[in-house]
């Protein structure tokens, strides 16, 4: 979603100075590339780039791409192939042996809907949604990034059932779907909201970790019950901060499945309160700052004060948090802490990539 945000915020940017601008989406891959399908950038006419459809190799071209679309003010498919001669010679080396398709869609600020209206709603609440892209591969029509109720009416049903197969299995998919003499294709992106981090503490250790979370495009909150740490001033990253008692602190939390907690108070009796607070809620994450001596003596405490702790819950508790990357420093626990957010949260199992035989991006580990 950082991307979609930042994207957004440009597109405001240049909508305020008069500049037209397009919507760089990559639809599809085949074989492999640097980013995947829902991968987007705005290019504004003067050059201006807000995300990225590569690692930098196709940017060059797709720039000149983009200011044709706009020039034309329609929407153009380009299809990147690295098997074909032609690429190399005009300079673009992807250097991922794949085949990458992208779609170009110029913005029309004076539509009702335009691409990045749907952006735009995509990200006004703290929700997954699907964002469908309609392109063709075989002189078929580019609808481009519209709302489910803008595609023909005789395709939206097929759209609608797509759709909620992807909400179950929340991921990503493309559908083909014949009209009249074409096949159509739809890149239903699934996206997720962002991951929302709680960092119970407010020391000095707390700062290069909310800094980390704020690169990634998290939501922050900070919550301690010392106004002298937990203030803006020491915190100006953060999305917001609670100075308060746990108890007070926690009646203003609001968790989901996309929720981690950090507890780093340095202090044991505010981390336990926290901890039992969150106890059966619907966080994904909950790390605990310190030796595993630490994290035992709290359960056991929770237990003899008759708090019981299920297994499920037990399963989302890291203490120590972190991965085993030998970090030292706080900026150092900051990217181990994070690390293993992502992981949980992505289920997936940390590993060397060159140790990984299926491509990186495939869905198993």
């Amino acid at each position: 979603m950082k991307e979609i945000r930042d994207i957004v915020q440009a597109f405001d940017a240049a909508t305020r100075e008069h500049k037209k601008s397009a919507l760089a989406t990559v639809v599809h891959v085949q074989g492999s590339s640097y980013r995947r399908p829902g991968a987007r950038m705005l290019v504004t006419e003067d050059g201006q780039l807000t995300g990225a459809i590569s690692g930098g190799c196709l940017e060059g071209d797709a720039l000149r791409k983009a200011v044709l679309a706009i020039t034309q003010e329609k929407n153009k498919l380009v299809i990147y192939d690295t098997t074909d001669e032609e690429d190399a010679k005009l300079g673009v080396q992807l250097g991922c042996n794949g085949i990458v398709s992208i779609l170009f869609e110029p913005i029309d600020v004076n539509a009702d809907s335009h691409p990045i209206a749907i952006l735009r709603n995509a990200i006004a609440e703290r929700k997954s949604t699907i964002i469908i892209t309609g392109y063709s591969l075989n002189n078929g029509i580019h609808f481009g990034t519209s709302e489910l109720g803008s595609y023909p009416a005789l395709i939206q049903n097929d759209l609608a059932i797509l759709s909620e197969k992807i909400v179950t299995t929340q991921s990503s998919s493309h559908a083909v779907i014949p009209v009249e003499d074409n096949q159509q294709q739809f890149l239903m992106a699934y996206c997720h909201p962002p991951v929302s981090l709680i960092v119970v503490g407010a020391g000095n250790d707390a700062i290069p970790l909310v800094a980390m979370a704020h690169q990634l495009g998290w939501q922050i909150t900070v919550v301690d019950g010392r106004a002298s740490h937990a203030n803006t001033q020491r915190f100006s990253l953060a999305t917001s901060i609670l100075s308060a008692k746990p108890k007070e602190a926690f009646a203003q939390l609001i968790t989901d499945e996309l929720t981690a907690v950090v507890l780093m108070t340095h202090n044991y009796n505010y981390d336990l309160e926290m901890l039992q607070l969150l106890n059966d809620t619907d966080v994904a994450y909950i790390g605990m700052l310190g030796p595993a001596a630490k994290r035992n003596r709290m359960l056991e405490e929770l237990e003899q004060n008759g708090i019981i702790v299920s297994d499920t819950m037990k399963a989302k508790m890291y203490g120590p948090t972190g991965l085993n990357l030998g970090a030292e420093t706080a900026e150092e626990i900051a990217v181990s802490v994070t690390a293993e957010i992502m992981a949980v949260i992505q289920k997936k199992n940390p590993m060397h990539l060159r140790n990984k035989e299926l491509p990186i991006h495939s869905g198993t580990q």
